[in-house]
């Protein structure tokens, strides 16, 4: 049956566009759906994904000596004694300098109540109205102390959660490491002959994506926190190793991560050493978020991942509203996978002219069509 006629043309198009709109939206609300239904698992899938592109090239060089096998178990231990040893060097750094960093702190704090009490700033607060703050949050917490126990109570469960979400990630990123070529070989030989050089193309483009966004983002993230750690330490401030942990952490989480910690470092400074200090350790972790954005990225990322920084805006934006901090950690390697796929799939049309016309030269247009 043909189309009727008496349809324009204008709003059979708008409704074939609006019926495949519809279909796209049903189809991502559904994936996320079916996410949420298995969060867990999700997690720990995409957190093997992430190790076995990090350990990879580490695998590989193993596996020029030894059996496969061997290799992965070797690369996982390495990554082991690594996080282990740097986890040793923090805790013995707090340990040693927390006494000290506890009474800084407190002289510190006396310092910003006398600024706020005493300074030039039009609004006055005194030591008076600090310790009726702390007394209406101790009366808070007596009076809501059953609901806090409950959910402290009912996270034990998530933290059980998190330890099972972790040993699944380790199973998985065995079978990766060791075996992940075979596995996706086995895949693509389940999928229709005519498929399968497609998703093959599909495949390679998001896990060159992936892989390149993991182990830049780690490679980045390392650099970050060395830097940051000499810089404070040049500088004398307490906890400069924990910090350059922080900041290391920081960079994995993209927009927020890098100010969150460099306003933790400066609180730091600010107690140990006093304002100037407080002032360089944020102009100077600042200065290292601008090196890392561009010298830093496009060095190490390359065009393995080409995001424009509005996408990765909105990206990181959407994703904490919908899935809190794990979203903003997951939303920009999930899309720069799928532009990356959507890119070597796509029949690209020529490109427009950029000459974008004036609204003199619009209007100048259709008076001439007027006159004709």
């Amino acid at each position: 049956m043909g189309y009727d006629e008496t349809v324009p043309a204008w709003l059979r198009t708008t409704a074939g566009w609006s019926w495949r709109l519809l279909m796209v939206v049903a189809a991502v609300a559904l994936v996320f759906y079916a996410t949420a239904q298995v969060q867990l698992v999700f997690i720990a899938v995409f957190l093997a994904l992430v190790i076995s592109s990090v350990l990879r090239p580490v695998t590989d060089f193993y596996a020029r000596v030894m059996p496969r096998g061997l290799a992965t178990g070797l690369a996982l231990l390495t990554a082991l004694l690594f996080f282990a040893g740097l986890l040793t060097y923090v805790i013995s750094s707090v340990a040693g300098q927390w006494e000290k960093l506890a009474g800084e702190f407190t002289d510190g704090i006396d310092q910003i109540l006398d600024f706020l009490e005493n300074g030039p700033l039009p609004v006055s607060i005194t030591a008076d109205d600090v310790d009726g703050w702390i007394a209406n949050g101790q009366e808070w917490l007596s009076e809501h102390g059953g609901d806090i126990a409950s959910q402290a109570a009912a996270s034990a469960g998530s933290v059980f959660e998190g330890f099972a979400a972790i040993a699944l990630a380790i199973f998985c990123t065995v079978f990766f490491l060791a075996r992940g070529k075979d596995m996706w070989t086995w895949f693509l030989n389940q999928l229709p002959a005519r498929s399968r050089e497609s998703w093959k193309v599909a495949g390679g483009a998001g896990w060159f994506t992936f892989s390149g966004y993991a182990r830049g983002t780690v490679i980045i993230a390392l650099t970050d926190g060395i830097l940051a750690g000499i810089f404070l330490a040049i500088l004398g401030v307490p906890l400069a190793a924990p910090l350059a942990v922080l900041v290391f952490i920081g960079a994995f989480i993209p927009i927020i991560g890098a100010p969150l910690a460099m306003i933790i470092a400066a609180v730091v400074a600010l107690a140990a050493d006093g304002f100037v200090t407080a002032l360089i350790v944020t102009v100077g972790i600042a200065l290292i978020g601008q090196f890392e954005g561009h010298v830093l990225q496009p060095l190490v990322m390359g065009s393995q991942v080409s995001l424009h920084p509005v996408v990765v805006a909105i990206s990181v934006t959407a994703g904490t509203l919908l899935a809190g901090i794990l979203g903003a950690v997951v939303s920009v390697p999930l899309v720069a996978v799928a532009w990356s796929i959507f890119t070597r799939l796509r029949h690209k049309d020529p490109p427009m002219d950029d000459d974008v016309p004036t609204a003199k030269e619009i209007a100048l247009a259709s008076r001439q069509g007027r006159d004709d």
